[in-house]
């Protein structure tokens, strides 16, 4: 692959005052001097005029080359700054192809940055959480991945994990250096203390994936309790249709929204009854899933109906976070909720000041600072490792020495999976495909 060099355009598609194409790749320089007839030179800025095979102008803009390994992608590299027209764009991109260059597959270049040592995986997935951030606080806790301090911490845990190995195999292979009782409790409580730092480090991974889906919201209650009017009123848009007849909403409804610098996401769901029609049905499980993954459910009863809990709560998955709204209360002026209850009406505002105040500070806890990004894979392989760790403590006894360097040795490839040490071509390929074109 070292051998291709590639090209994309690095803006998003769409007209700009500046479009940006990249190139990457052992040819990367002379392409650039066939291109604008000027030789590239590192980190120097140059004014040039693209020309096409017949020599006529395509655009005036900037050459800036970065000579390998100084550069991102860690071989040489060269961005030409354009006018940001996407036919300009793509005249530049047809004219490098022309000349040899090859289109970048998605997430190319972060590829090559990571096969050529210059980032490792948890920065390379932090590039894209950081280019689809959704809130301020998604964005600074991709940024702190990208910095390394997840790596870092990781790479902590490897460097400690490894000395235990090498403590357990030298034990083997030198009988003289066998562990004796004392040997084999000292043991046992550094495994212990790497057991808790991986809990730890497995809290805080779960907490910055949280906040990289966002804060998961899911309203539920029986047909016309009010869901959707409080959905529209909560977004300030008239998004969710309101009718007074009952199974109006069928699917789900998804409206995602910067709350206080956190993103959130509210999900509309199908009201909560028994029924034999057969979409209504569909859409009534749809909403016990979604309920199922949700960070908060908010339970929302009709006031004016004096609804009860107790029914509801026998659907709804047991090991959930529940906040019971009362809504309609501006037919019920002297209406007071229960204790741990909210009451609400979205035709008036009333309460929704609270609700949001009270939401606000539920997902506050995903936005602390010090959060870094995290994926799904991230939180397998702590999983993993932490599991190996439990099952290592268990092969203390003397005669188990190989099983025990065995689950340290799969205790130690599980975190380095995480920064991507040990890694599968699939996995790769999984990984950078999500990425944008030109990144």
């Amino acid at each position: 692959m070292s051998e291709d060099t590639i090209t994309a355009s690095a803006t998003p598609p769409g007209r700009g005052a500046i479009g940006i194409v990249r190139l990457s790749g052992t040819r990367a320089f002379p392409l650039a001097l066939a291109l604008t007839g000027v030789a590239p030179r590192h980190r120097r800025v140059q004014r040039v005029t693209f020309r096409d095979a017949a020599g006529e102008p395509i655009d005036e803009g900037l050459q800036i080359g970065f000579r390998g390994p100084r550069s991102f992608t860690g071989e040489d590299c060269v961005e030409f700054h354009a006018h940001g027209a996407p036919v300009v764009l793509a005249m530049l991109e047809e004219r490098l192809v022309e000349l040899g260059a090859r289109r970048a597959r998605p997430g190319e270049f972060s590829e090559r940055a990571f096969l050529n040592g210059k980032i490792d995986l948890i920065q390379a997935e932090a590039i894209a959480d950081l280019i689809a951030a959704g809130s301020r606080a998604a964005a600074r806790a991709a940024l702190r991945s990208l910095s390394g301090v997840f790596s870092a911490r990781v790479q902590s845990l490897a460097e400690a994990m490894l000395a235990l190995r090498v403590e357990v195999e030298a034990a083997i292979d030198f009988p003289e250096e066998a562990l004796d009782l004392s040997g084999r409790e000292a043991l046992a409580a550094r495994i212990a203390s790497l057991s808790a730092a991986i809990d730890a480090l497995r809290a805080e991974a779960e907490r910055g994936f949280r906040l990289r889906e966002g804060f998961h919201v899911v309203l539920l209650g029986r047909p016309n309790a009010g869901k959707s009017s409080l959905l529209n009123a909560l977004i300030g848009e008239d998004r969710a249709i309101v009718t007074p007849v009952p199974g109006t909403t069928r699917d789900l409804l998804r409206e995602c929204l910067d709350f206080g610098g956190l993103a959130l996401t509210l999900v509309d769901t199908a009201g909560l009854r028994e029924t034999e029609e057969a979409v209504e049905a569909e859409g009534i499980r749809r909403a016990l899933a979604e309920a199922s993954r949700a960070d908060l459910m908010l339970l929302v009863l009709d006031a004016a109906a004096a609804e009860t809990p107790e029914p509801l709560l026998e659907k709804l998955p047991v090991d959930g976070d529940i906040l019971t709204v009362y809504t309609k209360i501006d037919l019920l002026p002297e209406f007071h909720p229960p204790p741990g209850a909210l009451a609400v009406s979205a035709k008036t505002g009333q309460g929704l000041d609270r609700l949001r105040a009270c939401l606000a500070e539920r997902g506050g806890a995903l936005a602390a600072e010090g959060s870094f990004s995290a994926r799904q894979r991230h939180l397998e392989a702590l999983a993993r490792c932490r599991g190996h760790l439990e099952a290592a403590s268990g092969r203390m006894r003397p005669g188990e020495e190989e099983l025990l360097a065995e689950e340290l040795r799969l205790a130690h490839r599980a975190l380095a999976e995480i920064t991507g040490e040990v890694s599968s071509e699939e996995l790769l390929g999984a990984i950078f495909s999500s990425f944008c074109i030109g990144k």
